[in-house]
Protein backbone atom coordinates (compact mmCIF):
# COMPACT_ATOMS: atom_id res chain seq x y z
CA UNK A 1 0.00 0.00 0.00
CA UNK A 2 0.93 3.98 0.00
CA UNK A 3 1.69 6.25 2.29
CA UNK A 4 -0.71 8.40 4.52
CA UNK A 5 -1.33 10.98 2.17
CA UNK A 6 -2.47 8.74 -0.73
CA UNK A 7 -4.25 6.21 1.44
CA UNK A 8 -6.99 8.97 1.89
CA UNK A 9 -6.76 10.48 -1.83
CA UNK A 10 -6.83 6.81 -3.25
CA UNK A 11 -10.12 5.85 -2.47
CA UNK A 12 -11.34 9.22 -2.40
CA UNK A 13 -10.82 9.77 -6.20
CA UNK A 14 -11.53 6.00 -7.08
CA UNK A 15 -12.10 2.43 -5.61
CA UNK A 16 -8.34 2.74 -4.15
CA UNK A 17 -6.69 0.99 -1.24
CA UNK A 18 -7.13 3.86 1.87
CA UNK A 19 -9.43 2.04 4.27
CA UNK A 20 -10.10 2.73 7.91
CA UNK A 21 -11.51 0.90 10.48
CA UNK A 22 -13.11 0.96 13.70
CA UNK A 23 -12.83 -1.40 17.01
CA UNK A 24 -16.45 -2.20 16.68
CA UNK A 25 -18.49 -5.53 16.23
CA UNK A 26 -20.00 -6.01 12.77
CA UNK A 27 -23.49 -7.86 11.69
CA UNK A 28 -21.75 -10.65 10.79
CA UNK A 29 -18.64 -11.12 12.93
CA UNK A 30 -15.41 -12.15 11.30
CA UNK A 31 -13.51 -15.11 11.50
CA UNK A 32 -10.83 -16.72 10.05
CA UNK A 33 -13.48 -18.97 8.18
CA UNK A 34 -14.26 -15.93 6.21
CA UNK A 35 -12.13 -15.47 3.29
CA UNK A 36 -9.63 -12.46 2.30
CA UNK A 37 -12.08 -12.26 -1.00
CA UNK A 38 -15.56 -12.18 1.37
CA UNK A 39 -13.88 -9.53 3.43
CA UNK A 40 -13.63 -6.88 0.43
CA UNK A 41 -16.98 -7.82 -0.70
CA UNK A 42 -18.35 -6.82 2.95
CA UNK A 43 -16.51 -3.61 3.07
CA UNK A 44 -17.56 -2.36 -0.27
CA UNK A 45 -20.84 -3.01 0.24
CA UNK A 46 -20.52 -1.47 3.79
CA UNK A 47 -19.04 1.27 2.11
CA UNK A 48 -21.66 1.80 -0.68
CA UNK A 49 -24.49 1.59 1.95
CA UNK A 50 -22.66 4.41 4.57
CA UNK A 51 -22.51 2.13 6.84
CA UNK A 52 -19.05 3.25 8.33
CA UNK A 53 -18.45 1.94 11.32
CA UNK A 54 -19.11 -1.57 10.12
CA UNK A 55 -16.92 -1.07 7.11
CA UNK A 56 -13.76 0.68 8.67
CA UNK A 57 -14.30 -2.86 11.30
CA UNK A 58 -12.78 -4.55 8.28
CA UNK A 59 -9.85 -2.67 8.31
CA UNK A 60 -6.66 -2.02 10.37
CA UNK A 61 -7.61 1.78 10.98
CA UNK A 62 -9.47 0.93 14.08
CA UNK A 63 -6.74 2.89 16.02
CA UNK A 64 -7.75 6.33 14.36
CA UNK A 65 -11.88 5.64 14.33
CA UNK A 66 -11.74 4.15 18.20
CA UNK A 67 -10.71 7.59 19.91
CA UNK A 68 -12.89 9.88 18.03
CA UNK A 69 -15.63 12.12 19.61
CA UNK A 70 -19.08 11.81 17.95
CA UNK A 71 -18.36 15.25 16.86
CA UNK A 72 -14.65 14.43 15.38
CA UNK A 73 -16.54 11.44 13.60
CA UNK A 74 -19.26 13.27 12.27
CA UNK A 75 -16.61 16.08 10.97
CA UNK A 76 -14.87 13.30 9.27
CA UNK A 77 -18.09 12.25 7.58
CA UNK A 78 -17.89 14.09 4.83
CA UNK A 79 -14.80 12.38 3.67
CA UNK A 80 -15.91 9.13 4.24
CA UNK A 81 -19.37 10.19 1.83
CA UNK A 82 -16.49 11.00 -0.72
CA UNK A 83 -14.62 8.07 -0.38
CA UNK A 84 -18.43 6.13 -0.73
CA UNK A 85 -19.35 7.56 -3.80
CA UNK A 86 -15.96 6.78 -5.18
CA UNK A 87 -17.16 3.44 -5.12
CA UNK A 88 -18.90 1.76 -8.19
CA UNK A 89 -22.07 -0.11 -7.89
CA UNK A 90 -20.11 -3.25 -9.55
CA UNK A 91 -16.84 -4.82 -8.23
CA UNK A 92 -15.66 -8.05 -9.74
CA UNK A 93 -13.44 -9.88 -7.82
CA UNK A 94 -11.00 -11.91 -10.14
CA UNK A 95 -9.01 -14.21 -7.62
CA UNK A 96 -7.25 -13.69 -4.51
CA UNK A 97 -3.30 -15.32 -3.11
CA UNK A 98 -3.04 -16.36 0.55
CA UNK A 99 0.68 -16.01 1.87
CA UNK A 100 0.74 -17.07 5.44
CA UNK A 101 -0.95 -13.84 7.02
CA UNK A 102 -0.68 -11.95 4.36
CA UNK A 103 -3.63 -12.05 1.18
CA UNK A 104 -4.13 -10.09 -1.88
CA UNK A 105 -7.77 -9.75 -3.33
CA UNK A 106 -7.88 -8.87 -6.94
CA UNK A 107 -10.67 -6.13 -7.87
CA UNK A 108 -11.67 -5.19 -11.53
CA UNK A 109 -14.08 -2.36 -11.82
CA UNK A 110 -15.00 0.27 -14.67
CA UNK A 111 -13.17 3.61 -14.49
CA UNK A 112 -14.34 6.57 -16.11
CA UNK A 113 -14.57 5.37 -19.51
CA UNK A 114 -16.56 2.15 -18.42
CA UNK A 115 -13.10 0.19 -19.03
CA UNK A 116 -11.77 -2.53 -17.01
CA UNK A 117 -9.50 -1.50 -14.37
CA UNK A 118 -7.58 -4.14 -11.95
CA UNK A 119 -6.80 -3.18 -8.13
CA UNK A 120 -4.95 -5.21 -6.10
CA UNK A 121 -6.50 -5.11 -2.17
CA UNK A 122 -3.98 -5.82 0.30
CA UNK A 123 -4.93 -8.16 3.69
CA UNK A 124 -3.40 -8.98 6.76
CA UNK A 125 -4.77 -11.33 9.14
CA UNK A 126 -5.79 -9.85 12.34
CA UNK A 127 -7.22 -11.61 15.86
CA UNK A 128 -10.72 -11.50 14.53
CA UNK A 129 -10.07 -12.28 10.80
CA UNK A 130 -9.17 -10.80 7.60
CA UNK A 131 -8.43 -6.81 7.96
CA UNK A 132 -8.01 -4.44 4.40
CA UNK A 133 -4.94 -2.91 5.09
CA UNK A 134 -0.63 -4.28 5.63
CA UNK A 135 1.82 -3.95 8.38
CA UNK A 136 3.49 -0.88 7.40
CA UNK A 137 0.51 0.91 7.02
CA UNK A 138 -0.73 -0.60 10.06
CA UNK A 139 2.13 1.11 12.30
CA UNK A 140 1.61 4.36 10.45
CA UNK A 141 -2.32 3.94 12.33
CA UNK A 142 -1.25 3.10 16.02
CA UNK A 143 1.60 6.12 15.74
CA UNK A 144 -0.67 8.73 14.74
CA UNK A 145 -3.99 7.56 16.53
CA UNK A 146 -7.06 9.97 16.03
CA UNK A 147 -5.21 12.37 14.21
CA UNK A 148 -4.23 10.12 11.24
CA UNK A 149 -7.44 11.29 9.01
CA UNK A 150 -7.20 14.38 10.39
CA UNK A 151 -3.45 14.43 9.23
CA UNK A 152 -4.13 13.37 6.23
CA UNK A 153 -6.77 15.55 5.29
CA UNK A 154 -4.66 18.74 6.09
CA UNK A 155 -1.60 17.22 3.44
CA UNK A 156 -4.23 16.75 0.56
CA UNK A 157 -5.90 20.56 1.36
CA UNK A 158 -2.12 21.59 1.18
CA UNK A 159 -1.38 20.22 -2.13
CA UNK A 160 -4.77 21.37 -3.53
CA UNK A 161 -4.30 24.89 -2.53
CA UNK A 162 -0.47 24.93 -4.01
CA UNK A 163 -2.23 23.41 -7.01
CA UNK A 164 -5.17 26.03 -7.00
CA UNK A 165 -2.62 28.79 -6.50
CA UNK A 166 -0.78 27.69 -9.75
CA UNK A 167 -3.81 28.14 -11.13
CA UNK A 168 -4.53 31.44 -9.90
CA UNK A 169 -1.78 32.33 -11.26
CA UNK A 170 -2.14 30.97 -15.11
CA UNK A 171 -6.09 32.67 -14.51
CA UNK A 172 -4.42 35.93 -13.99
CA UNK A 173 -2.24 35.54 -17.35
CA UNK A 174 -4.81 34.78 -19.13
CA UNK A 175 -6.99 37.19 -17.85
CA UNK A 176 -4.06 39.98 -18.67
CA UNK A 177 -3.57 38.79 -22.58
CA UNK A 178 -7.31 39.58 -23.24
CA UNK A 179 -7.65 42.78 -21.05
CA UNK A 180 -4.61 44.64 -22.31
CA UNK A 181 -2.00 43.81 -19.39
CA UNK A 182 -4.38 44.43 -16.62
CA UNK A 183 -5.01 41.41 -13.91
CA UNK A 184 -8.27 40.75 -12.06
CA UNK A 185 -10.31 40.05 -8.48
CA UNK A 186 -11.47 37.07 -7.41
CA UNK A 187 -15.22 37.67 -8.39
CA UNK A 188 -14.03 38.95 -12.16
CA UNK A 189 -12.34 35.69 -12.23
CA UNK A 190 -15.05 33.72 -11.46
CA UNK A 191 -17.53 34.94 -13.79
CA UNK A 192 -15.04 34.82 -16.67
CA UNK A 193 -14.50 30.99 -15.62
CA UNK A 194 -11.48 31.49 -15.36
CA UNK A 195 -10.86 29.20 -11.58
CA UNK A 196 -13.67 27.22 -9.97
CA UNK A 197 -17.05 29.03 -8.45
CA UNK A 198 -15.97 27.12 -5.08
CA UNK A 199 -13.29 29.20 -4.00
CA UNK A 200 -15.62 31.53 -2.58
CA UNK A 201 -16.60 29.36 -0.01
CA UNK A 202 -14.70 27.09 2.24
CA UNK A 203 -16.63 23.68 2.54
CA UNK A 204 -14.79 21.89 -0.45
CA UNK A 205 -11.28 23.40 -0.42
CA UNK A 206 -11.24 24.12 3.83
CA UNK A 207 -9.80 26.69 2.95
CA UNK A 208 -10.69 31.05 2.55
CA UNK A 209 -9.27 32.30 -0.65
CA UNK A 210 -8.72 36.11 -1.55
CA UNK A 211 -7.64 37.33 -4.75
CA UNK A 212 -7.40 41.34 -5.26
CA UNK A 213 -5.90 43.27 -7.95
CA UNK A 214 -4.89 46.80 -7.75
CA UNK A 215 -7.09 49.69 -8.87
CA UNK A 216 -5.01 50.48 -12.03
CA UNK A 217 -5.18 46.60 -12.71
CA UNK A 218 -1.52 46.42 -12.76
CA UNK A 219 -0.92 44.27 -9.99
CA UNK A 220 -1.88 41.85 -7.64
CA UNK A 221 -2.23 39.09 -4.96
CA UNK A 222 -3.85 35.94 -3.93
CA UNK A 223 -3.84 34.85 -0.42
CA UNK A 224 -5.42 31.50 1.16
CA UNK A 225 -5.79 30.24 5.13
CA UNK A 226 -7.18 27.21 6.45
CA UNK A 227 -10.62 27.77 7.34
CA UNK A 228 -10.16 25.59 10.37
CA UNK A 229 -6.88 25.53 11.74
CA UNK A 230 -5.27 22.27 12.94
CA UNK A 231 -8.51 20.79 11.33
CA UNK A 232 -8.79 21.79 7.62
CA UNK A 233 -5.20 22.82 7.29
CA UNK A 234 -1.94 24.49 8.97
CA UNK A 235 -0.23 26.41 6.41
CA UNK A 236 -0.98 30.13 5.27
CA UNK A 237 -0.19 31.25 2.00
CA UNK A 238 0.53 33.98 0.25
CA UNK A 239 1.11 34.79 -3.95
CA UNK A 240 1.74 37.57 -6.12
CA UNK A 241 3.78 37.79 -9.31
CA UNK A 242 7.00 36.86 -7.47
CA UNK A 243 5.55 33.34 -6.81
CA UNK A 244 3.95 31.91 -3.80
CA UNK A 245 5.11 31.54 0.00
CA UNK A 246 3.51 29.42 2.59
CA UNK A 247 3.82 29.43 6.71
CA UNK A 248 2.15 28.27 9.83
CA UNK A 249 1.09 30.94 11.20
CA UNK A 250 -1.44 29.59 13.61
CA UNK A 251 -4.25 30.14 10.48
CA UNK A 252 -3.23 33.92 10.26
CA UNK A 253 -3.02 35.35 6.93
CA UNK A 254 0.82 35.13 5.65
CA UNK A 255 2.71 38.60 6.34
CA UNK A 256 2.66 40.12 2.83
CA UNK A 257 6.60 40.44 1.62
CA UNK A 258 7.78 43.65 1.93
CA UNK A 259 9.30 45.45 -0.97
Amino acid sequence: MVNTKTLVRSLAAAVGLMVVSAGVSVAQPQSQQVSPSDTVRSFYKLMREKKFREAFALSIYGPAIDPLSPAEFEDLRVDFDKMAGAIPEEVNITGEQISGDSATVFVKVKDEENKDQAQPVTLIMGARGWLLGDRSNQGIVNKAGKNFFFNARINIHHDEVQAMMTRISLAQLLYSQQHAGKFADMPTLILGGLIPKDLEGTESTGYRFRITASADGKTWNAAAEPAQYGRTGKLSYYMDAAGVRSGDTGGKPLPVPKN
